[in-house]
């Protein structure tokens, strides 16, 4: 059910940067701003999501990880990249210890 939810919205987000106006879109109005605008959102939202989780108010958290999640899918969107393809990246992670994941890597 949740893959769907992010599908939808995803679907939502890509209809809305391709068609809707700027002046009546939340949306649209990012994404004309361009990736970095993008980014700084993802940024504000990621910092307000820490602030609630310090804060102990799980209503709060739950709201500010709504806004990342939402913010992460307009950026993924404006790269290309689909919510099933994190997804499937989360997928392929499960069952694996933290530390062999990050082992396994490409080294940079």
């Amino acid at each position: 059910m949740n893959d769907q939810v992010l599908a939808r919205v995803a679907d939502t987000i890509a209809e809305r940067r391709a068609a809707a106006d700027p002046g009546s879109s939340y949306v649209a109005k990012l994404a004309a701003k361009g990736l970095d605008a993008m980014l700084k959102k993802v940024g504000e939202e990621a910092t307000e999501f820490v602030m609630a989780a310090k804060d102990g108010d799980a209503q709060k958290l739950t709201y500010e990880a709504a806004d990342l999640w939402f913010h992460s899918l307009l950026a993924l969107a404006e790269l290309g990249v689909r919510p099933e393809a994190v997804l499937a990246e989360l997928a392929r992670r499960e069952g694996l210890s933290g530390l062999a994941e990050f082992a396994s890597r490409p080294k940079e």
